[in-house]
């Protein structure tokens, strides 16, 4: 493809164009070898691309993407903006392929990944080939590809999407990130039906304010992201979404009106059953084998979306009953012991206070939670984390999450600041398997314990390195050591 057509695909963004030539690949990393590549001069908070051009055509970058031309004897856009021209470009280099699916997001602080795999079950019942991106990887069909991002670059986003379409998918279920959102990744992008879970605090190291996390979240609900919306009446930030939104909506909820809402729940450690009521004439008996109360929240987000684009409640509530578990989503692994073991991605405040009120409704012993917090990320939340185990749990390890660049005693050091005025029992141990070691030793008949912040991730990250640890890996080690 020519870079002036690239270019044109772009034309709100670019200022001038000196020279042409053809493109055969698009580039973000000046390390990644390439034919023919256009390489995306993004400034960052810590570093500048521009200062990398000369390696990323050493390496086979034929062309530049630059907010200032550079003194390289290469053909070269002038931008406003580097990160927005790439949505651009990316689009139109990979052919539009968003344009030839469904593509169904879900955005919110809390639920993004688990309505998302349900909403890939549903229409999965319905007869549609599914492709999935998110956290815990991007699939298509039953086949998992890698990911980095829970929203991908530009680059990966399009490029996985033409490989969903050219491998026969008809339907896309995504989540959404505020990160995709303020960088811009997705622009251009037209979903069918989009979802509002939740707000609570995560992010503030990049938005600083919940206001503005959450005005960022609002910005997916308006007619040029979305054909229809599915929005949680039970969140108190909706009133304002719902004020202000266009576009058609279904609402869902517990325990306020909605169109969809769930009554009669039981919770159990097997599961939940509830009865899904539509339009409060309409009334479908469901099942589902996740637990928690957060989780009928999530089946009715995931109904919510497949009911906007025509799926029936009959064919959804089969599909609901027929998911067994999501990774690192209150997964309660097979460890074949008197107590259990539950696996969750809860690094934020609420989630964690989530996940240790949901096991605590079936819980016959003790709560044993094993969190800590990661590094460079929202610090604020460190000592909330500590006070909300402390409360809830029976005996708390404190532990390294992922400390990232940060001394992993510090951190944990502010999470104790939260715990120690609660009362509540707890060791600090900051090696994380030993930590789980001490767990799978201290358990007892009926007590479960919840490992809480890595979920699905199967490494942690130490100044810079990730080092492997997939913690139903670990268990497992653990629990043949303990044997021996």
């Amino acid at each position: 493809m020519l870079l002036s057509v690239l270019a044109k695909a772009a034309a709100q963004e670019v200022k001038e164009i000196r020279g042409e030539c053809e493109i055969l690949d698009l580039v973000m990393d000046s390390r990644k070898k390439s034919e023919k590549g256009l390489f995306f001069c993004i400034p960052g908070a810590r570093f500048d691309a521009h200062d990398f051009a000369p390696k990323a055509i050493e390496n086979g970058a034929a062309a530049l993407v630059v907010t200032h031309f550079l003194p390289i004897d290469v053909p070269q856009v002038q931008v406003e903006n580097v990160r927005t021209a790439m949505s651009l470009m990316a689009a139109e280099f990979y052919g539009h392929p968003d344009r030839e699916m469904k593509l169904l997001g879900v955005t919110g602080t809390k639920g993004k990944t688990t309505t998302s795999f349900l909403i890939k079950a549903i229409l999965e019942e319905a007869g549609y080939k599914v492709g999935l991106i998110g956290t815990t990887g991007n699939m298509i069909g039953d086949e998992y590809l890698e990911s980095h991002f829970t929203t991908p670059e530009p680059i990966e986003f399009f490029k996985l999407l033409r490989q969903m379409r050219d491998a026969g998918v008809h339907a896309v279920s995504m989540e959404v990130s505020a990160h995709a959102l303020h960088m811009n990744r997705l622009l251009g992008v037209h979903f069918e039906s989009g979802c509002y879970t939740n707000l609570s605090q995560d992010h503030l190291d990049l938005f600083g304010t919940m206001e503005k996390y959450f005005a960022c979240k609002k910005t997916f609900f308006a007619p040029c992201w979305l054909d229809n919306a599915a929005i949680n009446v039970d969140d108190e930030t909706s009133a304002e979404i719902l004020r202000d939104i266009t576009v058609p909506r279904t609402t869902y909820g517990i325990c306020n009106n909605a169109d969809l809402f769930a009554r009669n729940i039981e919770i159990t450690e097997n599961g939940v059953h509830f009865t899904m009521k539509l339009f409060n004439t309409h009334e479908y008996p469901a099942e589902l084998k996740l637990t928690g109360m957060f989780n009928v929240y999530n089946a009715l987000a995931a109904a919510a979306v497949c009911l906007n684009i025509g799926v029936n409640p009959e064919v959804i509530t089969a599909a609901l009953a027929k998911v067994k578990s999501v990774p690192g989503r209150a997964e309660i692994l097979d460890t074949h012991t008197p107590y259990k073991v539950l696996l969750d991605y809860s690094h934020s405040p609420d989630a964690l206070e989530n996940i240790l009120s949901a096991v605590r409704e079936f819980a016959k012993g003790r709560v044993i939670s094993v969190f800590g917090c990661g590094g460079d990320r929202d610090a604020l939340k460190r000592p909330v984390m500590g006070e909300i185990s402390g409360r809830m749990a029976d005996y708390s390890i404190l532990t390294s999450d992922n400390p990232r660049t940060e001394d992993p005693f510090e951190i944990l050091k502010a999470v104790e600041a939260g715990i120690k005025p609660t009362g509540g029992q707890y060791i600090v141990i900051e090696n994380r398997r030993e930590a789980i070691r001490h767990a799978l030793q201290i358990g007892q008949d009926g007590d479960i314990i919840v490992l809480a912040g890595k979920g699905h991730e199967t490494y942690q990250e130490i100044m810079g390195v990730k080092h492997p640890f997939d913690e139903k890996v670990v268990v497992r080690e653990l629990l043949e050591e303990l044997d021996q």
